[in-house]
């Protein structure tokens, strides 16, 4: 007899969104079994009995793990089995975790886990929206602290129609694919790409979600009437009363507020430097206090850094609140790549790097999507230590590092030509060189930069800037900060990120720390970065590079695509590639051929290009008898010589059409190897090709 256990349905667009609650899982601490559709997935939350030594944070880790059999595939390559998480993954579990992490307490350190495994996918249902919805439930009925519920919804734009949750299908043709998660009374998290929408319009389809998501909160809110679990109590992590006063003693305010606002984050990170020995030193003998130092220290810069913005307008480096920080741009700084453009931005500096190749290069993804499919723009973003004066070594990408990457790439792919009229795969790399705040921002405009460098004929320039946010006691007490640094990013409340061209939004992504955003922030923040977006357009990057080059740079692959019959594929590859290999080492080029007939040669050298795709006509066309065709002198007989006039293709000159004089011998008037031009005059009893030279025209 299998467990009893208690099943909850609702109608979620037009689908039906089942969750089941103690089927599966009894031993975490929280587990619903959702389906949506047939997408099925299994959210569990589990929590540690205590928390975690020495840390000053809250360790949430947050998974969404693919499994192929989800799609009816077994993984490629040859292990045969899920390796590290793909970057689809690591993206959805960053979604996932951003409106989660701010509705846990904020001095809770006991470690949580949220996973999230797929078991099935519906391409008619999204898995990671069933993922982000049994997160939510599978905490909020567990014993872990959590001040939930929190839904999500998705919406596209198609001919100017709202979509919800749409399906794959309706994503691959939608303007819009937008993510929305809420609390009971606010907006909480922001994630889209966009195809340029306008902004008016992209606030409706956000709060159309939130809309939906007040009918989601009410159906979690009856599971977990019915099925939760009552809180745990936990240690709660504090600095000691007498600690902040000491600190206070030692460091009055005026102190504080002059070593945390200064325009150079190297001279603010050394003020504090100076206060933390201060401390340390005066406090050397207490041990009960010292773990707690660099703990109060921050809060006392957050306490500063807040009260000044909120009640005077003062920001750490003297700007006035809509005020962006000094702006340069350049390009063509490093010799030989395809294209290069660097963009600063205060103490933010982006260096980006494109290169171009062959379609045959654009990235295979072997996903949980309908087909395996590729991907011919890739964007990537890296962080070094040193761009904000740490030492570390390189460890690769790491989550942060792929979700900005992302972010840029979501931004500026609705701007890239198409296939047919730029037949490249494109890559950019964003080097950041110096970091302050909003550097996936950066990136966006530094590629745009490269990219226009480049010769890429993108349609718009594309820039992305931030927004901060510092809170009150009330909603109504607040500000908002135009292009935030570090300092306003850590110690603030919300990091809203907007890229687009000056007619529309193509990226948002927002993160907050507190519990969700009114209209009203959420509209003035869309309305700043606007005027932001176009400030930098019009007066940065347009005066280095107003439109895209015209030809790709000399170092970059130059492309020729033709169409040929399918039929005929297998003439131009011959026996063994033999003929395709002849034409690539005689002209030095790469040649790629799908399977519907698509061909297209690379390389260099333009005239070689067009030399192979000559000799590539001339292997698949009929012959013309008349036409003058090039060739070589392959083989001399006695009655006559064959010609090789495209690789395994030869026809035969008789030794009386070698001239309008009599021949005695084939070796009085050609050679082994040399090089002739014949007229065709047709096929003879046997389908051979015949040629005359004495009839062409000389």
């Amino acid at each position: 007899m299998g467990k009893e256990y208690k099943s909850f349905s609702m109608d979620l667009a037009g689908r039906t969104l089942t969750v089941d609650i103690g089927r599966v899982a009894a031993q975490a601490n929280g587990a619903a079994l959702v389906h949506y559709g047939d997408t099925t997935i299994l959210s569990t939350a589990t929590a540690s009995d205590k928390p975690r030594d020495g840390v000053d944070y809250f360790p949430l880790g947050v998974e969404f793990e693919e499994r192929m059999y989800s799609v009816g595939k077994i993984p490629g390559g040859f292990n045969k089995r899920e390796g590290k998480a793909s970057e689809n993954s690591i993206l959805t579990s960053r979604v996932i975790d951003r409106p989660m992490r701010p509705l846990f307490p904020k001095d809770y350190r006991n470690d949580v886990t949220l996973n999230n495994l797929v078991l099935s996918v519906d391409p008619e249902c999204s898995a990671e929206l069933a993922a982000m919805l049994g997160s939510s439930i599978a905490t909020c009925i567990s014993d872990i602290p959590f001040d939930g519920p929190c839904a999500m919804t998705q919406v596209g734009l198609i001919n100017g129609e709202f979509i919800i949750n749409p399906t794959y299908a309706q994503k691959t043709v939608s303007d819009l694919f937008l993510t929305v998660a809420s609390t009971r009374d606010k907006v909480i998290m922001i994630e889209a790409g966009a195809n340029e929408v306008k902004e008016d319009m992209m606030i409706q389809a956000i709060y159309k979600a939130h809309d939906i998501n007040q009918e989601i909160i009410k159906f979690i809110d009856n599971i977990v009437s019915s099925c939760g679990k009552e809180k745990h109590t936990y240690e709660h992590f504090q600095v000691p009363s007498e600690l902040v006063d000491k600190l206070k003693e030692l460091v009055p305010a005026p102190e504080m507020e002059k070593a945390v606002f200064a325009e150079e984050k190297q001279e603010r990170d050394e003020n504090i430097a100076r206060i933390t020995d201060l401390v340390n030193e005066a406090l050397s003998d207490n041990e009960e206090l010292l773990p707690f130092v660099d703990t109060a220290i921050y809060n006392y810069q957050k306490e500063t850094v807040r009260k000044l913005i909120l009640k005077d307008r003062k920001r750490p480096d003297g700007r006035e609140i809509d005020q962006i920080r000094p702006l340069s741009a350049e390009i063509d700084i490093i010799p030989r790549v395809h294209g290069s453009g660097m963009f600063t931005r205060g103490q933010t500096q982006i260096c980006t790097i494109t290169t171009l190749a062959p379609l045959a290069e654009a990235q295979r993804l072997d996903g949980l999507d309908a087909e395996t499919t590729q991907k011919r723009y890739m964007h990537h973003y890296n962080f070094p230590s040193y761009s904000v004066g740490e030492t570390k070594p390189s460890r690769g990408p790491g989550r942060r590092e792929i979700g900005h990457g992302a972010l840029a790439e979501k931004a500026l792919v609705p701007v890239l030509p198409s296939e047919e009229d730029f037949p490249y795969a494109i890559r950019t790399v964003s080097e950041t060189f110096e970091s302050n705040g909003s550097t996936s921002q950066a990136s966006v405009c530094a590629s745009t930069l490269s990219l226009m460098a480049a010769g890429v004929p993108i349609k718009k320039q594309v820039a992305g800037i931030s927004c901060g946010l510092v809170t009150g006691d009330s909603d109504e007490d607040y500000v908002v900060l135009t292009d935030i640094q570090g300092i306003e990013d850590f110690f603030g409340d919300m990091d809203f990120k907007v890229a687009g061209t000056k007619d529309g939004i193509t990226a948002i992504q927002m993160d907050i720390k507190i519990h969700g955003l009114t209209k009203e922030i959420v509209e003035e923040a869309i309305s700043r970065t606007k005027a932001a977006r176009d400030y930098i357009i019009d007066k940065v990057l347009t005066p280095v590079i107003a439109r895209p080059r015209y030809e790709v740079s000399e170092y970059a692959p130059k492309i020729r695509q033709i169409s040929i019959d399918p039929a005929k594929i297998g003439d131009v590859v011959g026996t063994k590639g033999k003929v395709i290999n002849q034409i690539i080492e005689d002209y030095g080029v790469k040649i790629d051929i799908t399977d519907d007939g698509a061909v297209s040669v690379s390389g260099l050298d333009r005239d070689a290009i067009n030399k192979a795709i000559d000799v590539i006509n001339v292997i698949v066309s009929d012959f013309e008898e008349g036409k003058v065709y090039e060739g070589t002198v392959t083989s001399i007989k006695d009655f006559g010589a064959f010609i090789e006039f495209a690789p395994g293709k030869e026809g035969m000159v008789h030794i009386s059409k070698l001239s309008r004089e009599r021949v005695e011998k084939v070796e009085d008037v050609l050679s082994l190897g040399q090089k002739v031009k014949v007229k065709c005059t047709g096929r003879d009893r046997q389908d051979r090709i015949n040629f005359s030279l004495r009839d062409v025209e000389q």
